[in-house]
């Protein structure tokens, strides 16, 4: 581990059964195993698309291999496809004066869709075939700006939002307006207010629609995320509801499926009467049914909706520092988020969630403990010991350097409980250009010599048009995304995962 994660601190002791929704991380859980020390059994692998995870519990004598339920923080999920709609702009910078493309990305959606965003960290390079997902403005880089509400305002005020082109050009005194100009005008307009950036449009219509959208730009609020689940992690003993886990969505439905193996096992999605669940709307509280007798175990759900992903939801590298886009424009996608409950017949019951914290630098640890027994935890990167009491919760943090790599390890003490983390801090936009910038490069696209090298020339169309109206017209395409998430889609249902505790000798 490095010495980014030196700063650990407990920041609450309180009783809440259940910790807020959280997402930090892509988490692999290990089940606990008798009473011996969890130090010595760290679990490593982790998710590559989930930033929330919850921990998983099987009972004494179980085995002790390692559970990969699927984790996903909720929203979108797309992969960088390109710089598709643009034109020219220069900045200016202490090292001299930087040319470069201007304009609207394409992302195509894991599970179908296609997103169009802006860049929002303009000297940050793009990775070629990045995978984004859907972020919070509290954990990117418009959580420390100010003008973030009026970021989103020229998003819904400008190109393609506004695909009148001609009326666009008269409102901005423009001549006139093409795809790739108003796309250039408005990328202008929203770096001066994301990177306060020294820039101008080389074409002059595109120029004067970008002094026209910072002149007119005012505060609006940030949008709701497409779906997510709050909390993504809840436990307890068996016999019982677990839960609430609350339906977050700007869908008009969301489809909630049975455990695949709800015969076998027993365990339902029900409301808080105990009725089967089946479609969830925003707002709708789901619970986990453990029948009474249930063995120690584990059980994740997905709940998954299509809508258009709403303006100004900001989109940031999985897994890498790729250039921090904000969406401009959405077909028809496909949105997931996941929560898992754990449970157990005695003993302490841990659930764990985490969150960037970009004010402060740190990732936040949530620890919810709704057994009967306390429950002791610590970091594999520092040893101090936290104390999680039967219905209480605790918060602690580890600090994580910008722009640094993390992976840490959440570990039970007196049992071989072990939840894994990892992901990238990614909340300040790059101050200056990439390394080696010059007259000519493409900061935008990243061509600049740089480890994050980007979408090759071959890649990118000038001044394509490739338009999303507003209302979302595009097809759904299904793509196959490099992710690391145990998700099955089938139709637009969602899919309902449970994971059973494994032999012992599968565990050794």
């Amino acid at each position: 581990m490095t010495s980014a994660f030196s700063e650990i601190s407990a920041l609450e002791d309180s009783g809440i059964a259940n910790g807020p929704a959280l997402g930090a991380g892509s988490g692999t859980r290990r089940p606990l195993r008798g009473r011996g020390n969890g130090l010595t059994r760290l679990a490593s692998a982790a998710l590559v698309t989930g930033l929330v995870a919850a921990g998983a519990l099987v009972g004494a004598g179980a085995a002790a291999a390692e559970d990969t339920a699927p984790q996903h923080p909720g929203g979108a999920v797309a992969v960088l496809d390109g710089l598709k709609t643009y034109d020219g702009a220069k900045i200016k910078t202490d090292k001299g004066t930087q040319s470069v493309s201007a304009g609207l990305f394409e992302m195509t959606v894991d599970g179908g869709g296609k997103l169009k965003t802006y860049c929002i960290d303009i000297h940050n390079p793009t990775q070629s075939s990045a995978e984004y997902k859907e972020t919070p403005w509290a954990e990117s880089s418009l959580g420390k700006n100010a003008d973030a509400g009026r970021i989103r305002w020229i998003l819904e005020h400008s190109y393609p939002q506004v695909d009148d082109l001609a009326s666009l050009a008269k409102a901005s005194g423009a001549k006139s307006l093409t795809a790739g100009t108003a796309a250039a005008g408005t990328q202008v307009a929203i770096w001066r207010f994301s990177d306060k950036a020294d820039v101008t449009a080389v074409n002059e219509d595109a120029e004067k629609l970008a002094d026209y959208l910072e002149d007119k730009a005012q505060d609006s609020t940030e949008p709701q995320a497409s779906l997510t689940l709050s909390p993504a992690a809840v436990s307890g003993q068996a016999g019982g509801l677990l839960g609430p886990v609350t339906v977050h969505t700007d869908a008009a439905e969301a489809t909630v499926a049975p455990p695949a193996d709800a015969v076998a096992s027993g365990v339902k999605i029900t409301d808080k009467d105990g009725n089967p669940v089946s479609k969830a709307t925003d707002g709708t509280e789901l619970y986990f049914d453990v029948p009474k007798g249930a063995t120690d175990g584990t059980a994740s759900l997905t709940v998954q909706a299509t809508t258009s992903v709403p303006v100004g939801r900001v989109f940031t590298g999985v897994t890498t520092t790729s250039q921090t886009q904000i969406l401009a424009g959405s077909s028809e996608s496909v949105v997931s988020a996941q929560a898992a409950a754990t449970w157990a017949a005695k003993g302490p019951v841990p659930a764990v969630t985490a969150q960037k914290n970009c004010a402060d630098n740190r990732i936040d640890f949530t620890v919810t403990n709704n057994g009967d027994q306390p429950f002791r935890f610590t970091f594999a990167v520092a040893g101090d010991v936290y104390t999680v009491e039967p219905g209480g919760s605790k918060t602690a943090s580890v600090g994580v350097g910008e722009d640094k790599s993390y992976d840490i390890t959440v570990v039970g003490v007196d049992n071989d409980f072990s939840q894994n983390f990892k992901g990238v801090l990614d909340c300040v936009t790059a101050a200056t250009p990439a390394p080696g910038g010059d007259e000519g490069t493409d900061t935008q696209t990243g061509a600049s010599p740089s480890p994050a090298t980007t979408v090759a020339a071959g890649d990118v169309t000038g001044g394509g048009e490739g338009d999303l109206a507003a209302t979302g017209g595009s097809s759904a395409t299904p793509v196959i995304a490099g992710v690391a998430v145990a998700l099955v889609v089938l139709g637009g249902g969602a899919v309902f995962f449970l994971r059973r505790k494994k032999s012992a000798a599968a565990g050794q």
